[in-house]
């Protein structure tokens, strides 16, 4: 099944929901960051968090950045998600691995630790971006996130994420994202019989394994609510606007000094996206070039 995100609604528009399959680009991640099973699982859960996050959003180029910093070994996590389906992000060790936990499953909680921070930038398209911070509540992810979206959103939300990597990588991806709006927020029954229904549900992946698909999961979840799903279903796909140009941008940023003593010492320069992993190498002639559009730059001042 490809890489998709749908929409849908029920109870009269009381409560939105998303659900997103990210399999492919989990994988893609895994090989291009060459992560351990636990990395694997804990990005995976964070981009397909992202694209849920960024699925809400008004314009076009609306995209919301994922922050995870906390206590566990696997220090830290970036995840950047558009509106327009596009998902990057890297952890900053890649090759943590960890025992199963108690439930015998990935220790992702474990990983990133429960004592630390979750920030969340929303990039509307204009304008200053939105940024939130939330103490982070397990670190599994999925709980952190919902935690963001019940303290700094006030948005009553049901989040389910979650991973399946197997010795032949990412078999299964994705999550949904089910949230009570305003005018259905105060009707309490509404909201136990959802939270209950996403309670008993054995997880996103097992279904997915099962061979169900988003409107079979939005059926079993919100079936005799109303339940409508929007007719266009989105492709996402893990994709990195890195460019060679923009690296050699970033080069003369380090200045004239910097540029002559790597010609110097390495007869060129080499880097690497955090991102996706793409690696850029700068011959000597081209970073001389560069010292040559700074002094011209400097001298038409």
């Amino acid at each position: 099944m490809a890489d998709q995100l749908i929409r849908a609604t029920a109870a009269e528009g009381g409560i939105r929901a998303v659900g997103v399959i990210a399999t492919r680009l989990t994988e893609e991640a895994r090989q291009r960051h060459q992560l351990s099973y636990v990395a694997t699982a804990a990005l995976g859960r964070t981009m397909s968090a992202g694209l849920l996050l960024a699925s809400n959003m008004k314009r076009a180029e609306s995209r919301v950045n994922i922050r995870i910093k906390g206590n566990g070994p696997l220090d830290g996590i970036l995840v950047d998600a558009g509106l327009d389906g596009t998902v990057r992000g890297y952890v900053d060790n890649p090759s943590v691995e960890l025992p199963p936990n108690s439930r015998g499953k990935l220790d992702v909680g474990g990983a990133v630790g429960n004592d630390g921070y979750l920030y969340v930038v929303r990039d509307v398209g204009y304008g200053y971006p939105y940024t939130s911070t939330v103490e982070l509540v397990s670190g599994e992810i999925g709980d952190d996130i919902s935690h963001y979206l019940v303290t700094s959103e006030q948005t009553p939300s049901a989040l389910v994420l979650g991973v399946f990597v197997g010795s032949e990588g990412v078999q299964a991806a994705g999550g949904i994202l089910i949230q009570v709006l305003p005018k259905a927020a105060t009707d309490e029954t509404l909201v136990q019989t959802l939270e209950s229904r996403v309670t008993a549900l054995s997880g996103f992946t097992p279904l997915l394994q099962a061979g169900k698909t988003l409107p079979e999961i939005f059926e079993q979840l919100l079936g005799d609510m109303g339940l409508e799903i929007l007719p266009e279903t989105q492709l996402v796909r893990f994709h990195c606007g890195c460019t060679f140009d923009r690296m050699l941008g970033a080069l003369k940023m380090l200045g004239e000094a910097e540029l002559q003593d790597m010609i110097e010492k390495d007869d060129g320069a080499e880097a690497t996206c955090h991102f996706c992993g793409t690696v850029y190498q700068a011959s000597s002639a081209q970073l001389n070039q560069l010292i040559v559009d700074l002094q011209s730059e400097a001298s038409a001042k």
